[in-house]
């Protein structure tokens, strides 16, 4: 028995001597003695790599054997080690030569003679075989990233702004680090699921944080590249099929690497101002692939957003013989933001390349991240261990700088003090009266949130002045479900007419998106349910220039809801509600200004004369059942520990809606039934042109034995100067004119064209506006009459198809719209509208 536990104790041993892993490390330099930032380190005939860090510092861990190390880095000679590991670490500390690119007799000139059109021509040729090459692998992604401030202002850097930056007594230091690592899995043409196993940033006081592998992917085989928050256009790659109409090339040189002939080009934008790179790329001869990159944007040149400067270097290896994919890449940027000055990089290192994954059927299912719940709880000694680039000093000293900044500031005591001043109402600042002011209690996860200042306090022609108090409890739990408690009062002096309710929301299966809620008492509601103007522009408008667009009538009401996603991308939404409706009347004439030659108009949208108040409908009740299925074509999501998160569909929505008046239950007096059918998307990217957004809604009334005008289908209609940029809204169209109740078809369509004309024009450019075009369009089935009322009948003008279009220019969130509509063929409206965020 001794001699077996023996035996199997020597086992254990020589297995784990076998598995012992040695750190081979050591530093990268130039001729000159210089770091060599971020050069790619791999051995050959695996997939095992890692890039060093800035200051050119690198290291592996490896099993006891011998290696074929290949260090390199665009621009310097291949350098190739045979290094053996015995029983010890080992430091190698390399010097890579400058590359001297050779023509060879050739002349480059920059034209179309240039021996670079033909070696970029045949490039082009095989873009498409290269990008479909490889049907699916996985591999594993290290994601880094620094920002640094390296100078400011001393007017505007005091010793305040540098301990909330958390930078040193100079003002100078790293803003904000973080690292990850995650299983990055593919399948053609376009599925991806990412799994992140760990993640951590420099200091950063939240409940959870992450970096995708997935917006470092860059392909230049694509035709173009979008670069997130950077520029709302997209990037002609160097290798696209029409690249030749953007870019210039110029054969720099020639040089051998590993016994392959490397054509070093440089890319040279025909036009300035396009969304095109500058700078070499280096190509396979023979082969016609791409063996690395080496391209910039400028804010000067592209126009781009955040940054001055945007480098962007990449470095392909074979992965088989045939095979090549990407080692690393790196985006290099820096900045100057009001004398602020800031630099940094976001880097991809991909290892452990599997080109036969098997991914079983199902596998892409739509979650396209998954986050281990452990993945920001891993230790020091986790990512010593696990992260493949180097910590320079710096970022060392400033990840144990933070962490113990971040211990002082997640105790109970700052915590709690933090809450305290989080929590400290002023109820005459700008921020509530814009924003409102939300209390929480961090212990209890519990949040009360008050309505801005300019949401509560109003004026209308119904209820003179008043008051609409709201407010919205919170509870959170930690299983990711929440409820929350809305009650409202809301009375108008004038009418002396006090509303109150109150709702409850249960949001009980975030996977799921699904919710329970219910609400019940009285209100004062729009005729138009689809959406007019706010409290607050209605107040602006009733007051200061004598315009009662808003009509509104009083509902006492119950109403209970459920929404549940069936499978993935299928929401179902449902409703009932029982109601009794009351029409109101003015009671106030109070105005800011008296302008004689304006009077106000009656609370009924269809009186006649319009400034004489009329019944538009007797008291009623009303038994509603709403129903509605949304599908997203091929929706994504990320799971986090917090809970499930839909992200942006590349694809239109459609949505099936159903609407009936149940009749003869509790005295209800509606009878009808309405279908409609919605398709949208919000943003279509249309290659280089820009992005567009459009929605289509067809509906009918199968039956409208009975019902009122508020149970019509109304639009989305504007009268006023601010409009809502939505897609989906008129610009012109008035709120209540072309209401109806019969059949109907309605189109919104808008291309923003994200500056490419106006790019083009000196001084204007440097404002980065995007010109936006667009049209709507409403035609529905003619009535002319409206009988809600009993005996006595209303006349409801006859409407035939309406139509506007507009241009206009945006920047961030302002806009300003020029556009013109038509009545039939007769010209209705024209004039600029504008938006700046509130509505």
């Amino acid at each position: 028995m001794k001699a077996r536990l023996l035996f199997l104790f020597f086992i254990a041993v020589a297995a784990q001597v076998s598995a012992q892993t040695y750190r081979l490390s050591g530093k990268i330099v130039d001729e000159k003695n210089v770091p060599v930032s971020f050069a790619s380190i791999y051995i050959r005939n695996t997939t095992y790599g890692t890039t060093a860090n800035e200051e050119g510092e690198y290291e592996f861990k490896l099993q006891a054997g011998t290696y074929t190390v290949v260090y390199r880095y665009v621009g310097y000679l291949e350098h190739t080690e045979k290094i053996t590991l015995t029983s010890s670490n080992q430091e190698r500390n390399i010097t890579l030569m400058n590359e001297p690119f050779v023509l060879q007799g050739e002349a480059g000139t920059g034209n179309e003679t240039d021996p670079a059109v033909d070696i970029m021509k045949k490039v082009i040729g095989k873009r498409e075989y290269y990008l479909n090459q490889v049907n699916e692998y996985s591999c594993a992604v290290f994601v880094k990233g620094v920002q640094r401030l390296v100078s400011a202002p001393k007017s505007l850097m005091n010793k305040n702004v540098a301990r909330a930056l958390q930078l040193d007594a100079s003002g100078k230091g790293i803003l904000y680090q973080s690292e990850s690592i995650s299983e990055y899995n593919y399948k053609s043409p376009d599925h991806i699921k990412e799994v992140m196993i760990a993640s951590k940033t420099a200091g950063q006081n939240t409940a959870f944080s992450y970096n995708k592998a997935s917006d470092l992917q860059i392909n230049f085989y694509q035709n173009n590249f979008e670069i997130q928050g950077l520029s709302a256009r997209a990037f002609v790659s160097p290798f696209a099929e029409n690249a030749n109409s953007f870019y210039n090339y110029k054969l720099i040189g020639r040089s051998v690497k590993s016994g392959r002939q490397i054509d070093k080009i440089q890319v040279i934008p025909k036009r300035s101002n396009e969304a095109v790179y500058q700078g070499n790329v280096y190509v396979v001869e023979g082969d016609w692939r791409i063996y690395g990159v080496d391209l910039y944007l400028t804010n000067k040149d592209a126009n781009i957003n955040l940054v001055d400067t945007l480098n962007i270097s990449q470095q392909y290896i074979p992965i088989t013989d045939s095979v090549w994919l990407p080692t690393s890449s790196l985006f290099n940027f820096g900045g100057d933001v009001l004398g602020f000055k800031f630099k940094g990089y976001y880097l991809a290192v991909y290892n452990n390349y599997n080109l036969n994954p098997g991914f079983k059927k199902g596998y892409f299912d739509g979650e396209v991240m998954r986050i281990d719940t452990q993945a920001n709880a891993k230790n020091m000694r986790y990512w010593n261990s696990n992260r493949p680039v180097p910590l320079t000093n710096v970022e060392e000293a400033d990840y144990i700088k933070k962490d113990s900044l971040a211990k002082i500031q997640n105790t109970p005591r700052y915590l709690d003090s933090l809450n305290r001043a989080q929590n400290d109402f002023n109820p005459v600042s700008l921020s509530y009266l814009i924003f409102g002011h939300q209390f929480y209690d961090r212990k209890t996860r519990q949040s009360l949130y008050l309505n801005p200042f300019l949401q509560t306090v109003f004026y209308n022609t119904v209820e003179g002045y008043g008051i609409d108090a709201k407010v919205h409890y919170i509870k959170g739990f930690d299983n990711g479900q929440s409820f929350s408690v809305t009650p409202e009062l809301r009375y108008g002096f004038a009418a002396k007419m006090l509303n109150a309710n109150l709702g409850f929301t249960y949001n009980y299966d975030p996977k799921t998106q699904s919710v329970l809620s219910a609400r019940f008492g009285s209100d004062i509601l729009d005729l138009n349910n689809a959406g007019t103007r706010s409290l607050f522009f209605n107040t602006l408008s009733t007051l200061f220039y004598e315009n009662n667009y808003v009509k509104l009538y009083r509902t006492r009401f119950g109403v209970v809801a459920w929404q549940r996603e069936l499978v993935n991308g299928l929401l179902l939404n449902t409703q009932a509600s029982y109601a009794e409706r009351e029409q109101l009347y003015n009671t106030s004439f109070n105005h800011a200004f008296d302008n004689k030659e304006k009077t106000y108009t009656a609370n009924n949208p269809l009186a006649n004369p319009p400034t004489v108040e009329s019944q538009l409908f007797p008291t009623n009740q009303a038994l509603t059942i709403k129903a509605s299925l949304t599908y997203t074509f091929r929706q994504q999501y990320i799971t986090r520990p917090d809970g499930r998160y839909i992200e942006p569909s590349k694809y239109p929505k459609i949505r099936l809606n159903y609407r009936k008046g149940v009749s003869g239950i509790l005295g209800s007096d509606v009878n009808y039934d309405f279908t409609s059918l919605d398709v949208f998307d919000d943003h279509m990217q249309v290659g280089l042109a820009g992005f567009s957004a459009f929605k289509i809604t067809a509906g009918t009334f199968l039956n409208h034995r009975s019902l009122y005008f508020m149970d019509y289908n109304h639009f989305f209609g504007n009268q006023g100067t601010v409009f809502n940029p939505t897609i989906g809204s008129f610009h012109f169209l008035p709120f209540y004119a072309y209401s109806t109740d019969r059949s109907f078809l309605e189109a919104h369509y808008e291309h923003n064209f994200a500056g490419n004309f106006l790019s083009k024009i000196p001084f204007i450019r440097k404002l980065k506006l995007e010109e936006v075009v667009g049209a709507n369009y409403l035609t529905q089935a003619q009535h002319s009459t409206y009988s809600g009322v009993g005996n006595n009948t209303l006349i409801q003008p006859v409407k035939g198809n309406y139509s506007e279009f507009y241009i206009g220019v945006q920047r961030f969130i302002f806009r300003v719209d020029y556009g013109i509509s038509f009545d039939g063929g007769h010209k209705a409206i024209q004039g600029f509208r504008i938006f700046y965020g509130l509505r």
